[in-house]
């Protein structure tokens, strides 16, 4: 192949890439102007480029990602990260003490009389950006970097105690060292009665369900399936032991929002409608529905 035609090729490659981020950006940015990282750009940006995933949906599975990661970075570094609307700084550093501050949600009451929940993260550019698209609030659930937030301090822990019946909830990823996480926030927490440390996922079934796209890292060791939840299926544990990972970030942000609201927030009440008002006053009172 002559220089020439190599160029011609790398200049179309790089317009496509060019052009495929652009898209992503969009669809991550749905709906509302959602903020996002540079990994979710990045899982966007291997939907984009994958026309056949749609009609593959329903087909449970964990595709390799249609782009190595390397060939994004340098997409996106010739793009310029500063002319894509929504995305996040791509490293967020280490919290400090005021960024944990600001994690709090806006009723103090939760931390005065008790926290009836709380989310931690194990990727902090996750966490990240949950708290960037205002799910602290939405939630009214405080939402930490594990790495950053463990052991919890003396203050959260008191306010999860007085909680009566308060929840931890931990996002991970479905890898090896993931599935580990909920196990470690437990221990990390300490005799700390009446708190409940839940697992919102991902496991590797969850993955399969999404088609997300999954990786390979260094298998764990034979002792590291000793910590893994005991409700994994066996052809789980078995994609695990192979080193296989499937991210957090992997997930669509509009649909991981979602996910981390409904199941944080818990069921909402009913709302109020006309008939459930008149089917309550049928015991309201004396002037209760006539029944003849």
């Amino acid at each position: 192949m002559s220089k020439s035609t190599s160029t011609g090729t790398s200049t179309r490659t790089t317009r496509l890439l060019d052009l495929a981020i652009g898209a992503a950006a969009v669809r991550a940015a749905d709906p509302g102007g959602l903020r996002f990282t540079e990994r979710q750009l990045y899982y966007e940006t291997c939907r984009v480029l994958s026309p056949a995933a749609p009609l593959l949906r329903r087909v449970p599975g964990t595709p390799p990602p249609a782009l190595r990661l390397p060939s994004f970075t340098r997409a996106l570094d010739a793009r310029g990260r500063e002319t894509v609307p929504g995305l996040l700084p791509s490293a967020p550093p280490q919290a400090t003490p005021a960024d944990l501050a600001r994690s709090r949600p806006s009723e103090p009451d939760l931390y005065d009389y008790g926290l009836p929940r709380l989310l931690l993260c194990q990727d902090r550019s996750i966490a990240a950006m949950l708290l960037a698209n205002h799910v602290h609030l939405e939630a009214a659930c405080p939402v930490l970097a594990a790495p950053d937030a463990l052991p919890l301090a003396p203050l959260l822990l008191a306010a999860l105690e007085r909680a009566d019946g308060a929840t931890v909830h931990v996002l991970h990823d479905a890898s090896p060292e993931g599935v580990q996480l909920p196990a470690r926030v437990r221990a990390a927490l300490g005799p700390v009665p009446g708190v409940r440390v839940g697992s919102l996922g991902l496991v590797p079934r969850h993955a399969a369900a999404l088609r997300l796209p999954s990786g390979r890292g260094p298998a764990p060791g034979p002792a590291a399936g000793a910590d893994w939840p005991a409700a994994l299926r066996p052809r789980e544990a078995a994609w695990l032991a192979r080193g296989r990972f499937a991210q957090v970030a992997a997930v669509p942000p509009a649909r991981l929002v979602r996910t981390v609201l409904r199941l944080t927030r818990g069921p909402r009440p009913p709302r109020d409608s006309m008939w459930g008002e008149l089917n309550g006053l049928r015991t309201a009172g004396f002037m209760t529905w006539p029944t003849a």
